[in-house]
């Protein structure tokens, strides 16, 4: 059983906006996991987030992130309530953290819903192929399976995704504790990534053959 301290309190209610009580409960009852917390104030509809997540966030902004000196670009839609707060700073950089994170860190999708099955599948069956090739035995495959598809979530989907500037925080963290300060949903609509040559297939230069071509 973690040790849950008052710190760890103070901060789940900052990312959340519930009472006191109610994070030393979450925390308790997920044995200090702050993201689990986090999923089950809201599962008890006990954090500010989730009682803003029905809203529509229809205002926002798209903003652009051009990274590596132009090898890399983001355009991503981030919807909030109202005018008001997508003009603020606060919102403005917390976008362009969004992007650059997108930039980055190179996700599929914004949600594991996003992620197409027949992948998953496929991905079941391929690491499940390593694991017995690994020597694993039987009984403990399928555990280390699920492990590993959890891990792949971790990797593709950007809400499960460590911010870059805090990786212990998720990116869904950090969209909540955000709709916690403003006072406003806040949603991750869409993004699109562009990495220069990305999908071209480029010519190997043999370069032994170049070699012998400039002695000649």
């Amino acid at each position: 059983m973690a040790n849950i301290t008052a710190a760890m309190v103070k901060e789940l209610r900052e990312l959340t906006g519930a009472g006191m009580m109610d994070c030393k409960k979450a925390l308790t009852q997920t044995d200090g996991d702050r993201d689990k917390a986090v999923d089950f104030l809201r599962e008890k509809g006990l954090a500010a987030a989730a009682k803003k997540a029905s809203r529509v966030a229809a205002e926002g902004t798209v903003i652009s992130y051009i990274h590596a000196g132009g090898r890399i670009g983001v355009l991503v839609e981030i919807n909030c309530e109202t005018d008001f707060v997508a003009n603020t700073d606060e919102f403005k950089d917390f976008a362009r953290d969004i992007a650059m994170q997108i930039a980055a860190a190179n996700p599929l999708c914004i949600r594991r819903e996003e992620v197409d099955q027949a992948n998953i599948e496929h991905e079941r069956v391929v690491l499940r192929e390593q694991a017995l090739n690994e020597g694993k035995p039987e009984k403990i495959v399928e555990k280390m399976v699920e492990g590993r598809i959890e891990k792949y979530y971790k990797e593709v989907c950007l809400m499960e995704q460590g911010f870059i500037k805090d990786p212990d925080q998720t990116i869904s963290a950090l969209v909540n504790a955000k709709i916690a300060k403003v006072g406003e949903n806040i949603s991750i609509r869409r993004f699109v990534r562009y990495q220069l040559g990305e999908g071209i297939e480029k010519k190997a230069d043999d370069f032994a053959a170049e070699v012998m071509a400039a002695a000649k």
